[in-house]
């Protein structure tokens, strides 16, 4: 690449990145999404220092002050703004750290996903033949399962076999591996279609006549041009993943006891609910409802932002 094409090369990526924030700007639905997780994000990897009490920490637990209102609802305690739940702990510190624990299983699970599938993905679509038959074959045999359906007798399983105390530390992971494992087809099928139209153009045959590997053309001229619909799936699917989380950790198969979820939570005060102790399963509720609704109006705004339809001429 000469100084000319670098040149053009740098002031085209400088107006795209100016575009996709007018764009942002102009979506106030987008951009109010955007702020809002943005403020979840900070709050998760904040928690630790941000939340008043530690929810693993026992010695911070007292039965005496379980299911206590919020601070501004009724016989409410103002050290507890969001109430206890059924042990005493407090529900503000149990949100921060349970925001923390599904955006990290989100993240892991879903950079496993997008690594599988871009690599499976990659070697279907540029080799085709053999490679392109064994890995559509393997998409559509584990496209026949539900992933939720798959990671429940995965999990159910593992947690007999281990017993409570092994499970209690290799959940996290578990649950990173069986959820990342489970739908990387989306990102191999959605690939290969665009490594198929990609590798007959002509800087394709370029770089093949000047010698450069199967690896090096995959890798650093392929790959960039098809990446735009696998950002949108992988943030769809971090969506996707915390929800999953949440319904295992309903079940009480996903993250085990000290390990702050969201959907335990959920679980562990539905049984309050006719009791009039509401705050317990609605107060997880919402945060799980925010954080899901945040991230998937993100990704329909940057559906419609990457959209080669709306991306402009380049100057």
């Amino acid at each position: 690449m000469n100084a000319a094409q670098y040149h053009g090369h740098h002031v085209w990526r400088r107006f795209r990145r100016q575009q996709l924030w007018r764009q942002l700007k102009a979506n106030k639905v987008a951009m109010l999404s955007s702020c809002v997780l943005l403020l979840l994000l900070l709050i998760g990897l904040l928690a630790p220092w941000l939340s008043p009490f530690d929810p693993a920490d026992l010695t911070q637990q007292s039965i005496m002050d379980a299911e206590l209102p919020p601070a501004w609802y009724g016989q409410g305690d103002s050290r507890y703004l969001l109430g206890t739940d059924g042990l005493g702990r407090d529900l503000l510190s149990s949100v921060m750290h349970g925001i923390r624990t599904s955006l990290w299983v989100g993240f892991w699970a879903v950079l496993l996903q997008l690594c599988l599938g871009t690599i499976l993905g990659l070697c279907a679509g540029y080799f085709g033949g053999w490679a392109d038959r064994i890995v559509m074959r393997l998409a559509d045999l584990q496209l026949t399962f539900s992933s939720l359906m798959l990671a429940i007798l995965v999990l159910a399983i593992t947690r007999a076999a281990m017993g409570p105390q092994e499970y209690h530390l290799w959940s996290p992971w578990l649950l990173v591996l069986v959820l990342g494992l489970a739908d990387w087809p989306q990102y191999a099928r959605t690939l290969r279609a665009s490594v198929l139209n990609e590798k007959h153009k002509d800087y394709v045959a370029a770089a093949q006549v000047l010698g450069f590997s199967s690896r090096h053309i995959m890798v650093l001229h392929i790959l960039p041009n098809t990446l735009s619909p696998l950002l949108v799936i992988a943030t769809l699917q971090v969506a996707h993943v915390i929800l999953a989380e949440a319904a295992l950790s309903f079940l009480g198969i996903g993250m085990a006891y000290g390990n702050p979820s969201l959907g335990g939570m959920i679980g562990s005060g539905f049984e309050y609910m006719l009791s009039g102790l509401w705050w317990i399963t609605l107060v997880p509720g919402l945060a799980l409802v925010l954080l899901l609704l945040s991230i998937n109006l993100v990704a329909d705004w940057l559906r419609d932002a990457l959209d080669p339809k709306n991306i402009g001429q380049r100057p």
